[in-house]
């Protein structure tokens, strides 16, 4: 068998983990041919020094992955169907949102027949996080996760433990790339707070003329404090006032710009909209409004939602492409204002 097998007896991978992923990685590469013989389990057992059990328990989860093929008296031989077989793909996704549903149908379509695809949701919970590796690591050959967890120092350190159970070449994170983990895995991904500066840049003509920018967010919003210190750095370098707020303010003041960090088809737009009218204002006119994150319906809202949002459609296809070229690379979502009538 002309494949050189690396153990990390330090790793806190178990030894047969490491050599079902290096099988694995020996048949997708070529080094490993179909139809070619492996070592039988006992002359394998004592190359590596290590036990017939861990070798019988490596053998018989590649022979479930269909990678290698028992023959009564011969042994094993790698299947001669499987580099045809479609990849399985995991996407561990934190929630199902309207963007999410943009990003996983492009990813889908860009996909097409060319992978069989199953969707969880984490709901960022650190523990459902780490029961749904417990149950599928072996079974998948791509990871698609969206990495939004606790921003505590705790829950972070806890999130890159679990994801480094990943092999790196199965890897793709969606969304968030969490950089202080190291590695040759696949990233396309949003910047949070120098997306917002650049997005606003791309409006500065008007917020510049204005009265000045309202941000209404969520205490609860997971990046919320990123996305505000680079609203904050973007004011004070073009000198535009801010303010930052939970609620709609009691009232309104003519040539306001509101920036609403939350979901646009939440209250939060609606009771503007509403304090606006009531005023006999008008937005687009009288009062300005920009909500983070595009979607389609946003065409309509409102005469033309103004938009800052990076490209979901985009992370879903470039997601897609790391699968389908079989190669892993980091890449940063365009993120851009599209402006329409509240704007």
């Amino acid at each position: 068998m002309p494949v050189k097998i690396n153990l990390e007896t330090a790793s806190k991978n178990p030894i047969y983990k490491q050599l079902v992923d290096q099988f694995e990685e020996a048949i997708r590469s070529g080094k490993l041919q179909p139809g070619e013989q492996v070592a039988s389990m006992n002359d394998f057992a004592a190359q590596m020094g290590i036990s017939k059990e861990t070798v019988k328990k490596t053998y018989g989860i590649l022979r479930e992955k269909g990678l290698l093929i028992p023959q009564q008296g011969k042994g094993f031989y790698v299947a001669e169907t499987y580099l045809d077989a479609k990849p399985r793909v995991l996407v561990l996704f934190d929630k199902l949102s309207i963007y999410k549903e943009v990003l996983y149908n492009s990813f889908a379509e860009e996909l097409g027949d060319n992978a069989d695809i199953t969707i969880l949701t984490h709901n960022q919970n650190l523990d459902l996080f780490t029961y749904y590796l417990d149950t599928c690591l072996d079974k998948y050959d791509y990871y698609v996760i969206s990495p939004h967890f606790p921003l505590d120092e705790k829950s972070q350190h806890q999130a890159l433990k679990l994801i480094s159970r990943v092999p790196n070449r199965k890897l793709i994170m969606v969304d968030h790339w969490m950089q202080d983990y190291s590695g040759n895995y696949g990233a396309v991904y949003q910047d949070f707070e120098n997306d917002v500066y650049e997005g606003l840049m791309q409006g500065l003509d008007k917020l510049k003329a204005s009265a000045g920018l309202k941000v209404i967010t969520l205490p609860s919003s997971l990046y919320g404090s990123m996305i505000s210190k680079g609203i904050q750095k973007f004011c004070a370098d073009y000198e535009v006032p801010v303010s930052f707020m939970h609620s709609v303010p009691e009232e309104v003041l003519p040539n306001e710009t509101y920036l609403i960090l939350n979901s646009q088809l939440e209250s939060g737009l609606a009771a503007l909209a509403r304090k606006i009218k009531s005023q006999n204002l008008e937005v687009g006119k009288d009062v300005y409004i920009i909500s983070y994150n595009e979607f389609e319906i946003n065409e309509v809202v409102l005469n033309g939602l103004t938009t800052i949002s990076t490209d979901f459609k985009q992370m879903g296809l470039t997601a897609a492409a790391m699968i389908l070229e079989k190669r892993s690379w980091k890449e940063h979502c365009d993120f851009k204002m599209t402006r329409r009538g509240t704007f």
